[in-house]
């Protein structure tokens, strides 16, 4: 018989996985990882909300994407294409970034997987004998390494031609040149973080969904248990 348990440290473990995943995907999938040098605005371009000259652009770059203005449409609210710049995994701008993708797409493939499974959690607790939540934490733990080694390589291609033309001459490895880093970088570490700190808090799901007091409602023939 299939018994419901929810607790708050299941679903707070729960909630936390699915937020990680996404943010995850999200950064990987954003241009906004460099921030390039600002360009000067030409005396001719016009603010159309306030009537005065647009302040300088800063282009952006990604892993694998880039935003940039695009001449023609510089007087439109829309004066910005987003896109990627590589058509294929062979064209992207370096080979440190193309290792930086596989190993983010391998950790957010399995982030992604395990916060589909967590849905599950609140019907089925153990798979052949093994809690499922513990399962699920080493898959978070190895997905969190996958995403550090892709973080740490990153930088390391900031030498590309690419980056070069984005952040200036004095660009290289580990260094940004006139580039900074945009919000992406930081929700992907940030995202990191709170991977591992999912992994951990996942023994604490299991335990919550273990104890006595759950298995006292159990034996009353409760189908559906709540806790806090």
């Amino acid at each position: 018989m299939c018994h419901v348990i929810v607790t708050c440290r299941s679903m707070l473990w729960t909630l936390l996985s699915i937020v990680v995943a996404f943010a995850e995907l999200i950064a990987f999938m954003s241009a906004d990882w460099l921030i390039g040098k600002a360009k000067p605005s030409s005396s001719e371009e016009v603010d159309n909300r306030t009537g005065g000259q647009q302040e300088p652009y800063r282009p952006t770059l990604g892993i694998y994407g880039r935003c940039t203005r695009i001449s023609h449409m510089q007087f439109s609210r829309r004066d910005t294409l987003c896109g990627p710049y590589a058509e294929n995994f062979s064209e992207i701008a370096s080979g440190f970034w193309q290792a930086t993708a596989i190993f983010l797409a391998v950790g957010i493939m399995i982030l992604c997987t395990v916060a589909f499974v967590s849905v599950f959690t609140m019907c089925v607790q153990s798979i052949m004998k093994k809690s499922i939540f513990n399962v699920c934490g080493l898959l978070q733990g190895i997905a969190g390494l996958f995403l550090i080694l892709g973080l740490i390589l990153y930088p390391a291609g900031w030498g590309c031609q690419k980056a070069i033309s984005y952040c200036g001459f004095y660009a290289s490895a580990y260094k940004l040149g006139d580039c900074s880093l945009g919000w992406a970088f930081y929700t992907a570490i940030g995202g990191t973080v709170l991977t591992f700190i999912c992994a951990v808090f996942s023994a604490q799901a299991e335990i919550a969904t273990s104890s006595d007091k759950v298995q006292e409602e159990i034996e009353e023939g409760k189908n559906l248990i709540c806790l806090l």
